[in-house]
């Protein structure tokens, strides 16, 4: 070593501070690095990523090869400054100190931080070039490797831990899939992102929320006069009409409207001719998940359907436009001179239809009324009252004000929601 010219001892160490770096850098980028995009680059056959994922799934392995190799060149590296400043200065100890200072702010500056920093910054797009290195630098050092941690799983045991990852662990929740998603506007469109983001309430929302209350629901009443139920199908808005008699307490099915369109005007058209085209009603009980009800549609071949409670009266009508709507938005034609919009007027108020969903409401101005008990905006309110408010009265619902403007028979036909303190109008 004595032979050797200082200028090749400084060579040497600058060789070891980069290979320390090197090992550092790949330490950060291996665990930093995104494994489900590696996951996703190796399934479509990119060679480094499958070799990345592999040394993932042996961690204890792969971090003890990189270790190895970083120790031992920081331990090279800390004996050739002590030999470099013997050249220098000799055996004096304040050299040797000095040395060992300088050595440390080295290794920290260029074989520690900086290139940790590189690493985590840049983690993906090194992690499956770094592999090409690794991988075989691991089956190279396997042996050492292997024998080294016997010692360090010997010390796991004893502590209760254990040297794999831990799969469960490692797979995002919903919620956490959730965040992620919300986090990705820059690569994900606006609206796409929100149909994902509404795609996770799915489970969270039933039947009951998204439904077409019974007191909305436009019927067929095959009781009335037969000049009236003709007319009623030549003018409803509906492609499948509810028929009954009298209530829907004695429905009796689902009518295709559309497939009467030309034959309702034929002579010979009659009840009886009305009633052979009719479906038998489908059933969903209250309470039903709204994502499990599209897979019931799905296996069930069915669109429309009347959701019922534990007695089997009526609660409401669900379709499969409504449930695709609670996730796409509104998408279908709306009846004529109905504005489906709802957003806050310059006054600072909105007016609000009392059959309005909660959750719709909500939704639009960005408002918190409790969605645990009624489901409109009516129910809401007669909830608060236990009786049929008069037009004028004013109450605060969640520390809403809310302002009663219409009423009729025993429901709120529309109120005003006045912008509580801390929201702009938009």
């Amino acid at each position: 070593m004595e032979e050797l010219p200082l200028g090749t001892l400084w060579l040497a160490l600058a060789v070891l501070l980069a290979l320390s770096g090197f090992f550092s850098m790949t330490e950060t980028a291996m665990m930093a690095s995104n494994r489900y995009r590696l996951r996703h680059l190796a399934q479509n056959g990119h060679r480094g990523a499958q070799l990345a994922t592999r040394l993932l799934a042996q961690t204890d392995r792969m971090l003890g090869v990189i270790l190895l190799g970083n120790n031992l060149v920081n331990a090279a590296a800390a004996t050739l400054v002590s030999v470099i400043t013997m050249e220098l200065f000799g055996d004096d100890r304040w050299a040797l100190g000095a040395g060992t200072l300088v050595v440390t702010f080295a290794i920290l500056v260029f074989s520690e931080i900086t290139p940790k920093i590189v690493g985590a910054t840049y983690a993906d797009r090194l992690a499956v070039l770094l592999a090409y290195v690794l991988a075989p630098l691991l089956r190279l050092l396997q042996p050492i490797v292997w024998f080294i941690n016997l010692f360090a799983s010997a010390i796991l045991k004893m502590l209760g831990l254990s040297s794999r990852p831990n799969q469960d662990e490692a797979r995002l929740t919903s919620e956490e899939l959730r965040s992620l998603v919300l986090e990705s506007s820059h690569i994900i469109p606006k609206k796409h992102q929100l149909i994902l983001d509404r795609l996770f309430d799915l489970n969270n929302i039933t039947v009951e929320d998204i439904m077409t209350p019974r007191g909305n629901i436009e019927i067929l009443d095959i009781e009335q006069d037969w000049s009236a139920v003709l007319e009623q199908l030549t003018t409803s808005h509906h492609s499948r009409l509810p028929v009954c008699r009298s209530s829907l307490d004695q429905l009796i099915g689902i009518l295709p409207v559309r497939r009467l369109l030309t034959v309702s005007t034929a002579p010979d058209f009659d009840q009886a001719a009305l009633l052979d085209q009719v479906h038998p009603p489908y059933y969903i009980p209250a309470g039903t998940a709204a994502f499990s009800q599209l897979s019931f549609f799905q296996e069930n071949k069915q669109r429309i359907g009347f959701v019922v409670d534990e007695y089997g009266d009526i609660l409401g009508l669900l379709t499969l436009e409504d449930i695709i709507e609670e996730f796409i938005g509104d998408f279908t034609t709306s009846l004529p001179g109905l504005d489906t919009t709802l957003c806050w007027r310059e006054e600072g108020f909105a007016l609000v239809e009392g059959s309005r969903p909660l959750r719709d409401i909500n939704r639009m101005l960005g408002l918190e009324f409790p969605l645990d008990g009624p489901k409109t905006l009516n129910g809401l309110i007669l909830e608060h009252f236990q009786d049929i408010p008069e037009a004028g009265t004013s109450i605060k619902l969640n520390g809403i004000p809310v302002e009663i403007v219409q009423t009729q028979d025993r429901s709120v036909i529309t109120a005003r929601i006045h912008s509580p303190q801390g929201l702009e109008a938009t």
